[in-house]
Parts: C-alpha cells; sequence; structure tokens
C-alpha cells in the first residue's frame, strides 16, 4: 500500500476540483424532474466541464463510455446514462461524477429524489447520506482508516440497512483512485490516519439485502433483490484542524 500525503498547495488544487463537482452536482440536482432522460444530463454535464476547462474524470476510465454514472432505483452505482432511461416520479437517482482541473480530480455523488418518493425511500436516502457525515467526523489525524470504515457500517446497520460490500470508497489525488481502499465496513488493511491524506468516502446503502450483480453492459451494478439503493459521496481531506470537505462549499 502506498498512501500520497498531499501538500498544502497540492489540497488548493483539490479544493478547486472538488468545488466544481459540487457546482455540477448543484446544477444537475435542479434539472432532474420526471420526463427527463439520464442522457439529457449527462449532456449539460458534459458541456459544463468542458466549459470550466477541466476533463471528466469517468469518461474513458477503464473503459467507461460516459461523464456520468447515473444509477436508478436498485441500480447502485455505474449506470450509463441513456436516452431510454426516462426519469418518472417516485423514482431515486443516483448521480456519481468527477473531474480532473489542473492535474487533480475531484470525487463526489449524490442521490436525487425525482418528484416525491415514498417515505420508506426517502429513510433510506436520508440514512445514507447521514452515515457519510458519521463517517467524515471520524477523519481525524491520528486515528485510523477503521475508524470511519466501522462507523458508518454501525451507522447503516444500526438502522436496518445493508452496507455493499463489493464496491469502496477510495484514496483520491492525481488518479482517480489511489491508496488506500476505503471500504463501508471493517474490513482489510487499517492505516493510522495522516496530515495530507485524501479520501473518496462514499457509503452505498440498500434497502434489502447486500447482494449485487453487474448488469450484461458490464457496468450497472444492481442489488440482487430488486430493491432500493442509495449512494453519496465526498472527496475529505484530513488536516491538523480536522476533516476538510472539498467538494462542499
Amino acid at each position: 500500500m502506498r498512501i500520497i500525503l498531499k501538500s498544502p498547495a497540492e489540497l488548493q488544487k483539490m479544493r478547486s476540483s472538488g468545488l466544481l463537482v459540487h457546482r455540477l452536482l448543484d446544477q444537475l440536482r435542479s434539472r432532474v424532474k420526471p420526463g427527463v432522460t439520464t442522457l439529457d444530463l449527462e449532456n449539460f454535464a458534459a458541456k459544463m466541464i468542458a466549459d470550466a476547462g477541466a476533463k471528466p474524470a469517468f469518461k474513458g476510465y477503464r473503459g467507461f463510455p460516459a461523464v456520468l454514472c447515473t444509477s436508478v432505483n436498485f441500480e447502485i452505482i455505474h449506470g450509463i446514462p441513456s436516452a431510454k432511461r426516462v426519469l418518472r416520479e417516485g423514482d431515486i437517482l443516483k448521480i456519481d461524477t468527477g473531474v480532473i482541473l489542473d492535474g487533480y480530480y475531484g470525487d463526489s455523488a449524490t442521490t436525487i429524489a425525482v418528484g416525491k418518493v415514498s417515505p420508506e425511500v426517502q429513510k433510506l436516502m436520508d440514512v445514507t447520506l447521514e452515515s457519510l457525515w458519521e463517517g467524515i467526523k471520524q477523519a481525524q489525524v491520528g486515528g485510523h482508516l477503521h475508524d470511519i470504515c466501522g462507523t458508518i457500517q454501525d451507522y447503516v446497520e444500526g438502522h436496518g440497512y445493508s452496507v455493499v460490500r463489493e464496491f469502496v470508497g477510495h484514496g483520491v489525488g492525481r488518479q482517480l483512485h489511489e491508496d488506500p481502499s476505503v471500504p463501508n465496513y471493517r474490513s482489510g488493511p487499517n492505516p493510522r490516519l495522516k496530515e495530507g491524506m485524501v479520501l473518496a468516502i462514499e457509503p452505498m446503502v440498500n434497502q434489502g439485502k447486500a447482494d449485487t450483480k453487474v448488469l450484461a453492459d458490464k457496468w450497472t451494478a444492481v442489488a440482487v433483490d430488486g430493491r432500493c439503493s442509495a449512494h453519496f459521496e465526498h472527496t475529505v481531506a484530513l488536516t491538523k484542524q480536522g476533516p476538510w470537505v472539498l467538494t462542499q462549499p
């Protein structure tokens, strides 16, 4: 494992890419409505990233064909935008996206209600977002990685939901995926948290069982039981003053 610590100057560059991702997700959120296609959102995002002088982080990564990952309802992550995918009232849409600006990555994800959703689905979204912030609170210099991972797991499972196991958060910097992996459960290496680490923390939470499968497109990961899944993500830098969320103003 090779964890790359970032200098204050590098963190400022990552802050710029993080804020661009934040603005992009903010703009997309206002465009998510019944009748909109996920390709409509993709086209808007591609233009906004280009206009900002940045590059999309995901398009072309290991062959992924799009700027956005758009995953609906029981789709967990890595859904591919399509003109055939029309959003409907009561759906939930997960948008995961990233940019490269001045050589550094920003990466963030959100789950958006399409119109009005059921109270059960709203609760899933709320708990997933709350678990992210509980995990971020644990991103303290001198702690250990499992402080973050275990806090998210305990929060999610304490509310009766399942944490996805096959997909995890990660370090981020000049590469989209760097060491360490950041599972949303206690697993694997447990390095000490150091100043200058930057982590993409991203709980993926299923309403039902944790079991997943990947569809025939070789990208879209879904919940096997067909129940809804939610996903939120922030890029977080570890500083002596505490966690600095780079993808939020």
